[in-house]
């Protein structure tokens, strides 16, 4: 299923993703697509929220991944930026596939570079920037993610 959404502001691309965040499941894999600046921190920020993990979200491009948790939170959020990964060799030297499990929410930033890689049944979310404040969030996921900006 997919579902598209229009934000108008930072702030309203932080509440669509917080009202998502609170929607998703230990396992769930979300694959980002969108260009710089196009919004996919700020997303994730908002994810972080949603699950009950503070805003305190920052761009994992030097770090290659960023983990979030909270004592009291059962599921953590591991946050990835995929950009200089080129395929399947690369990403096992980020441990991404250690942190597949059931208590672990996964967030790829530039997912395209490691399609082969990602099970059919991840969320993806393109986040296409329409100009400095307007993004189209197209989110492409099971019937969870519906009516999220209503």
């Amino acid at each position: 299923m997919t579902h598209k959404y229009i934000t108008h502001s930072a702030q309203e691309t932080i509440e669509l993703a917080t009202s998502f965040g609170k929607k998703l499941r230990g396992s769930d894999i979300i694959a980002y697509k969108g260009g710089l600046g196009a919004g996919k921190t700020t997303f994730t920020r908002g994810i972080a929220i949603g699950m009950g993990l503070g805003d305190e979200v920052i761009s994992p491009t030097f770090s290659l991944v960023n983990e979030y948790t909270k004592s009291g939170v059962r599921t953590r959020l591991v946050h990835f930026d995929m950009y200089r990964i080129t395929g399947a060799l690369d990403l096992e030297t980020t441990g991404f596939f250690d942190y597949m499990d059931c208590d672990t929410v996964i967030a790829v930033e530039w997912s395209e570079n490691i399609e082969d890689e990602l099970d059919d049944d991840c969320i993806t979310v393109t986040i296409d920037r329409i100009d400095d404040e307007t993004r189209e969030i197209t989110v492409t996921g099971d019937e969870r993610f519906a009516l999220l900006g209503d």
